[in-house]
């Protein structure tokens, strides 16, 4: 349906910005030895919203536009732009995979089916990045800025990236949930197969 396609592209795109203004304007920037920065933020929850809300792909897209766009703005994180286009573009992909099709979230009616398999996805999707994102972030330092800095800075990554991760899922599920029946209401639910 034109329609459908229409309304998660303009979905898509309202949740890249929210994802770049969560992401930029509400953190808390760590700096570490050498120039380098972590920061505590909720960018994931918003890559994690928008697979819920809108699937996968387009969910995925969205936190990885956003969050790059971020990344490209700040001094500091420039350089991590292309890793940080694939980590959540991999987050949204494997939320989505795992809330609608093996949750069936959008199709389904009962409100604990929904929390439970919401919940499960973002757990996973948040799994993925707390191994994935400072692994690659290690390796990606280390090819760029040499071991010693990419040492120095893994721990406080691993640490940044747990706290992001359980505070993310938490806040992911219980925005979806309340908006839910919003989004049925005023017609701008989607039915993600």
């Amino acid at each position: 349906m034109k329609n459908e396609r229409v309304l998660k592209i303009t979905l898509t795109a309202v949740m890249a910005a929210l994802a770049y203004v969560v992401f930029t304007f509400l953190q808390v920037k760590v700096t570490l030895p050498g120039g380098d920065a972590t920061s505590f933020h909720l960018g994931n929850a918003v890559c994690l919203l928008a697979a819920l809300i809108l699937g996968g792909v387009y969910g995925g897209l969205a936190g990885a536009i956003g969050m790059t766009i971020g990344d490209l703005l700040d001094p500091i994180y420039i350089i991590y732009a292309p890793k940080t286009f694939v980590l959540k573009l991999c987050i949204g992909l494997i939320t989505g995979i795992i809330a609608h099709r093996a949750g069936k979230i959008t199709q389904q009616g009962d409100r604990k089916h929904v929390l439970k398999w919401s919940a499960i996805a973002c757990a996973c999707g948040m799994l993925f990045n707390f191994i994935a994102d400072p692994l690659v972030g290690y390796f990606y330092k280390r090819a760029i800025l040499g071991k010693t800095a990419a040492e120095v800075t893994l721990v406080w990554n691993v640490a940044t990236t747990g706290v992001n991760a359980v505070i993310s899922v938490i806040v992911a599920v219980v925005v979806y949930m309340a908006l839910r029946k919003g989004l049925k209401q005023s017609n701008l639910f989607i039915t993600v197969k």
